[in-house]
């Protein structure tokens, strides 16, 4: 039986994406050779480079003088790299969570960080909303979902400073304006590919202010200048995720995508506040991730988490256990989640509710 795959990442990819993925690993074009094992400077690679920066740039309708580059060392990597290139004297961030505040920690390297709101002392139930952003720093960072804590951000935000977003668990999940961003950044395990390859959409004119030297591979212009290509990128996830883009243009792209996001949530959001065993920990509705989907057990109930773990385990489900920080439950539905497995889980929700 296939398994109803709620992990939160490495998580659910497409049939589309493994499928396709898996006939290049045996033999790649009918070349006779594995895309695990073709140079990256062949014209069967190059092509796949090319092809999926491509439609990086069509299915978020990337406007001119940005680059899109294909990374290793995941986002946390990239919680060094900003501050690196961009933190001359100050930055600005807001803290909606483990990730978030990791990424703080790594920019206080590089100078003085405003931390302008926080959600912490709320165990990050919510994201803030009444905060000011310091007209005199370099940047200000925002992470738009929270997977571990089950929020996000769903608007673009207007920015008098270049906005750093980390979108690694939501990027494809709704509509983009890129323009109103500096950077856009993450790993490629929710919502794009295998773990292994870190994306990043950078405003070409933000670069090269830095007066301290940068190490060559830590410089974003370093990979914008050989198209990604100074050192060997990992070349198998970035083979999967221009299967993944090419599965979203098939489908209609991000818009559609959208819609069957909000249908998903919608749908367990739903059962999640009409069932008397389950509640939502998120205070706001609004702030509700519509990518991670995080509840818990009613106080008189507290003690049946496990049978109910037990129960959706034997309809097939997996990954539902909350991190361990929050405990409860945590539905990762991200865009290769099909509604069909939504739909299982509320059946599973609705069973429990009758057995008790």
């Amino acid at each position: 039986m296939k398994k109803h795959n709620f992990s939160a990442g490495p998580c659910i990819l497409s049939p589309y994406t493994i499928q396709n993925t898996a006939e290049g690993i045996l033999d790649l074009n009918q070349s006779g050779l594995s895309v695990m094992e073709i140079s990256h400077r062949s014209k069967d690679f190059m092509a796949i480079m090319d092809e999926t920066q491509q439609l990086f740039k069509e299915l978020l309708d990337i406007p001119s003088g940005y680059s899109v580059l294909f990374l290793g060392g995941g986002a946390s990597l990239q919680f060094c790299m900003v501050p690196y290139n961009l933190l001359k004297t100050k930055a600005a961030y807001l803290d909606t969570g483990a990730w978030a505040n990791k990424a703080v920690k790594e920019a206080k390297l590089f100078g003085e960080v405003d931390v302008v709101a926080s959600s912490k002392d709320s165990t990050y139930s919510y994201i803030p909303k009444d905060y000011k952003v310091p007209a005199d720093a370099d940047y200000f960072h925002i992470t738009t979902n929270n997977t571990i804590y089950g929020t996000e951000i769903k608007e673009d935000s207007d920015c008098a400073i270049n906005l750093v977003a980390d979108m690694s668990s939501d990027i494809f999940s709704r509509p983009l304006n890129v323009s109103k961003y500096a950077m856009i950044y993450g790993g490629a395990q929710k919502n794009l590919a295998p773990a292994g390859v870190t994306f990043v959409i950078v405003k070409d004119e933000i670069l090269g202010k830095m007066d301290r030297a940068i190490p060559t591979m830590l410089d974003y212009r370093t990979h914008i200048d050989k198209g990604s290509m100074f050192n060997t990128p990992p070349c198998v996830s970035i083979y999967a995720a221009m299967h993944t883009l090419r599965w979203y243009k098939q489908l209609g792209g991000v818009e559609a995508m959208y819609k069957m996001n909000l249908e998903k949530a919608a749908v367990l959001y739903n059962e999640i506040d009409r069932n008397p065993v389950f509640m939502s920990g998120i205070e706001n509705e609004e702030d509700r991730s519509i990518m991670n989907v995080t509840f818990v057990m009613t106080e008189e109930h507290k003690d049946k988490e496990a049978d109910f773990l037990a129960l959706a385990t034997e309809r097939g489900m997996s990954g539902l256990k909350g991190h361990r920080s929050v405990g409860g439950f945590r539905a990762s539905i991200y865009n290769a989640m099909p509604i069909s497995s939504v739909d299982a889980l509320v059946d599973a929700m609705k069973a429990f509710e009758k057995s008790i």
